[in-house]
């Protein structure tokens, strides 16, 4: 699966080119990481991870964060199997596009579509209009990388951010 998108900083004389993995570490922090989740439900894990991106005043608001993310699961769960969750959507309260990670070393009930347990939870904030639209190339990509086995098995065993990084840096 071929991603492509376009800004400044990866386009050349006008043309989109591949966005590759490692364009993914722009979008994460070590603020917006925690290697040892508390919640044990998707609810919890909601509100655990929309709290980093407050107090990294990346938002002000979780209530609203809180809201349009259980209006998104509403539609269908964003428990993608295999362990991992991606629960995304914009928001007016972001204003620009984040990524905050969350592992669950017991796992937790997401309502995954495999029914299974998950253990790392990618929540992906954007604003309702991106100005070089990577919203969707970025959710893509991040499937493209968790869709391998080595990958998944990786990050379930990170301690630190940098081990985190280390795993999206050496992924192909």
């Amino acid at each position: 699966m071929q991603i492509v998108w376009g800004n400044k900083k990866h386009t050349k004389e006008g043309k989109d080119i591949k966005m590759e993995t490692k364009d993914l570490l722009d979008y994460f922090s070590e603020d917006l990481f925690i290697s040892q989740m508390k919640a044990s439900t998707k609810d919890a894990s909601l509100d655990e991870l929309a709290s980093l991106f407050v107090k990294s005043k990346i938002i002000r608001k979780k209530s609203i964060v809180l809201e349009m993310l259980q209006k998104r699961e509403t539609l269908g769960s964003t428990g993608i199997g295999k362990g991992v969750a991606i629960p995304h959507g914009r928001t007016t309260a972001a204003m620009d596009v984040k990524i905050a990670f969350g592992k669950s070393e017991q796992g937790m009930d997401f309502d995954s579509i495999d029914n299974k347990p998950v253990n790392l939870v990618f929540m992906v904030l954007a604003p309702p209009h991106d100005e070089n639209n990577r919203y969707l190339p970025i959710l893509g990509k991040l499937v493209e990388v968790l869709s391998g086995v080595k990958n998944r098995n990786k990050l379930k065993k990170v301690e630190t951010f940098d081990e985190f990084i280390q795993v999206f840096n050496g992924v192909d």
